[in-house]
Formats: C-alpha cells, structure tokens, sequence
C-alpha cells in the first residue's frame, strides 16, 4: 500500500477525509468529557463512529486512486 498517495491537496476528498476525521476526533471528545444523558450519549458516540467509518472509507478510496496531475 503506497501511503504517499494519501497527501493530496487538490483533491476535494483529501479535506473531506481531514475534516471528518477532526470531527469525529471532537465527538469522541464530547462523549468523554461532558456530561451527557444516556440517548445523547448514544447519538454523539453512533455519530462519531459513522464518521470515523466514512473518513476511513475516503482515506482508502485517496490511497486506491492515483493522485490527481497538478494543474497547468
């Protein structure tokens, strides 16, 4: 697996897969430090772990594809 293919600046995936990512980061976050009644608590974490699955799922689909050509 070529991991270098994951650095793509200019394909729109790249900081979609980044910002799901941070927001799932922030997720976990909020499921272990704030005070949460059980069904929100059940919500954030489900949340989390489906856009942990969709980040992961765009980070295999940027290292599958060949990297976009630079423009110009």
């Amino acid at each position: 697996m070529k991991l270098f293919r994951v650095f793509q600046p200019r394909n729109p995936l790249f900081w979609l897969m980044l910002a799901l990512n941070a927001l799932s980061a922030a997720l976990a976050w909020i499921v272990q430090n704030r005070p949460l009644n059980t069904v929100a608590m059940v919500v954030v974490a489900v949340f989390a772990l489906c856009n942990a699955l969709v980040g992961t799922w765009l980070l295999w689909r940027l290292v599958r594809d060949k990297p976009s050509p630079p423009p110009g």
